[in-house]
C-alpha cells in the first residue's frame, strides 16, 4: 500500500481506512491521512464513488475487507464500472483497484456470512475487469504493481485471504 500511496493520484476508500477495524486496516498505517478516505458503511455509495473519482484522474483503491459487503456494490461494479469502457472508454479510461478479501476463520469464526469467496462469480459477470486471487505472499506486490500499471483499460479486483495475515 506504501508504493501505491507514493503516486499523487492514488487514494485509499473504504470502512476502517482511517480508523482500525480490519486486519487490511493495519496495511494502511503508514499512509498519510491525506491519501485515506473513511467511508461509512455504504457498500454500493462507496462504488459510485469510487468510479466518480477514476473519471476525475484520480486512482482509487477501493477497499472492501470482505467479499461478503462486495456483495451490496454489485449494481455500481457490474453495472457502470465493468460496463464503462464498453460505453464511453475512449474519452475517460478510468484505473480502479479493487481490494477485497476472503474473511479468516482463525483465532475466531466471523460466522458464514463473513467468509464469502465470490471470485468465480464474479469473473463470470465481468468482462473489463481482472480478478487476481493472491495466495502466497510472494503474489501480492507483483499483482498491485500490475493493477497499478496496467495499460490495457481493465481495472483490477485483489482478493486476499485473511487467514494468511497470521499464517503467512
Amino acid at each position: 500500500m506504501e508504493y501505491l500511496a507514493k503516486n499523487k493520484k492514488t487514494i485509499f476508500i473504504g470502512q476502517a481506512v482511517e480508523v482500525p477495524g480490519t486486519s487490511m486496516s493495519n496495511t494502511l498505517k503508514n499512509i498519510k491521512k491525506n491519501k485515506l478516505l473513511e467511508l461509512p458503511v455504504a457498500e454500493e455509495m462507496q462504488m459510485g464513488i469510487t468510479l466518480g473519482l477514476a473519471m476525475d484522474g484520480n486512482i482509487p483503491i477501493s477497499i472492501y475487507p470482505r467479499w461478503n459487503f462486495l456483495l451490496y456494490a454489485v449494481n455500481q461494479l457490474v453495472n457502470h464500472i465493468d460496463k464503462f469502457s464498453v460505453m464511453d472508454g475512449k474519452i475517460i479510461k478510468p484505473k480502479i483497484i479493487i481490494r477485497t478479501g476472503i474473511g479468516s476463520r482463525t483465532p475466531l469464526h466471523p460466522q458464514y456470512q463473513h467468509v464469502g469467496d465470490f471470485t468465480d462469480a464474479f469473473k463470470k459477470m465481468t468482462t473489463t475487469i481482472e480478478l487476481i486471487k493472491l495466495k502466497e505472499p510472494k503474489d501480492i506486490f507483483p499483482a498491485y504493481k500490475k493493477a497499478f500499471s496496467r495499460k490495457d483499460g481493465k481495472n483490477t479486483i485483489l482478493v486476499e485471504y485473511g487467514d494468511y495475515y497470521i499464517k503467512k
